[in-house]
């Protein structure tokens, strides 16, 4: 199983960016997925995430700035960014709870590189 992520890279603030993460590989179904991002020197922090039926949740400091949302038929979590800050500088990484031969497992992503010029 593996998770790949894509669209990290280098803007200005205000800008956007969109982050994708499809999971491959054998897999019997995938339940929550979601965005963690690590800043230098701090520790891994929740952006966002999303269970299966659709229903989001946020980090206080991303809300009406960020959209998580999955396509489930590609088994992909996206994650819409906009209005970004200097502060949301960091890598990304994305996850997912993923039933395989009918047990849970929590797999990550490779993580992908934001980078926002003030």
């Amino acid at each position: 199983v593996q998770l790949q992520a894509s669209g990290g890279g280098k803007v200005q603030a205000g800008g956007s960016l969109r982050l994708s993460c499809a999971v491959s590989g054998s897999i019997g179904s995938v339940g929550g997925m979601g965005w963690y991002r690590q800043a230098p020197g701090k520790q891994r922090e929740l952006v966002a995430d999303i269970v299966s039926s659709g229903r989001t949740n946020y980090a206080d400091s991303v809300k009406g700035r960020f959209a998580i949302s999955r396509d489930n038929a590609r088994n992909t979590v996206y994650l819409q960014m906009n209005s970004l800050k200097a502060e949301d500088t960091a890598v990304y990484y994305c996850n997912a709870g993923i039933t395989r031969d009918l047990r849970p497992f929590n797999y990550w992503g490779q993580g992908t590189l934001v980078t926002v010029s003030s």
